[in-house]
């Protein structure tokens, strides 16, 4: 077990220990309104809540005292790549998704999740970031380190090995020791000892086959209940009221001519 937040209530106590503001604690509960519509039925495929990994990844940002944006933008960071803003084939970002999250917690926080979403994660990826560390300015080095946090809460509780094989085959093939190192340059030694030490907890741990991937789900899914149904866009009901509409003074027009004539 690890003492990292998985509720908003455990983030804002850890928050108000480690001495930040008000003011602060305003930003970060607007962050987690905000997931809360935006994630509401989101599961990893582990079958843990996507919001507690947003928060889980808030809290380890937290843990080393960096800035509320950078700990909003880590509770975030997912918005525009798995969060539901509704409408169909809507699917990365756009304006109208950053205008709102904007408004909700200003255009700084939304600039590091937006360059979140840009940053490319792969082998090839990580080994370039890494051989090109140097060039990274302030901000960059952020959003790395948003990026490390994200890493460190996935392998928490050997999370990867809840979420089923594809999941966790994706992740070995990364070089993770390049991770370590990251972290350590970013002027986090602490974080990358804790990456390295949950990569190695997972490589011996063994996971019962029938605790894994309980969605069914190679990754996130949506699960609804049964008495909720997703809201189809306003267009389709303005236009099957049209329809509706135009049906009934068709029938009446027809059943008027049909009495004139008798």
């Amino acid at each position: 077990m690890y003492r990292y937040a998985q509720t908003n209530l455990q983030l804002y106590h850890q928050l108000r220990l480690s001495d930040y503001t008000d003011d602060d604690l305003k930003l970060i509960a607007a962050s987690y309104q905000l997931i809360l519509n935006l994630f509401t039925g989101q599961f990893r495929a582990s079958g843990k809540t996507f919001i507690a990994h947003l928060v889980g990844t808030a809290s380890i940002l937290a843990s080393f005292q960096v800035s509320v944006k950078v700990v909003a933008a880590g509770l975030l960071h997912a918005v525009y790549s798995q969060g539901d803003f509704g409408g169909f084939g809507q699917q990365g970002i756009n304006y109208r998704k950053r205008e709102r999250v904007r408004q909700a917690v200003g255009r700084d926080v939304e600039e590091y999740v937006t360059l979140y979403t840009a940053l490319s994660w792969n082998t090839q990826q990580i080994s370039e970031i890494y051989r090109r560390f140097d060039e990274l300015d302030a901000i960059a080095q952020d959003v790395l380190l948003i990026r490390l946090a994200n890493e460190l809460e996935e392998y928490l509780d050997f999370g990867l090995l809840y979420c089923g094989e594809s999941k966790h085959q994706l992740y070995q093939e990364h070089d993770s020791y390049l991770l370590v190192e990251m972290a350590e340059k970013l002027g986090y030694p602490a974080l990358g000892t804790e990456i390295a030490h949950v990569l190695q907890e997972t490589l011996l741990a063994t996971i019962p086959q029938e605790l894994c991937n309980p969605t069914g789900q190679k990754f996130s899914s949506l699960v609804l209940p049964k008495s909720c149904q997703r809201q189809l866009p306003a267009w389709f009901y303005y236009l099957i009221n049209r329809l509706i509409t135009n049906l009934k003074l068709l029938a009446r027009s027809f059943f008027k001519r049909k009495n004139t004539k008798i």
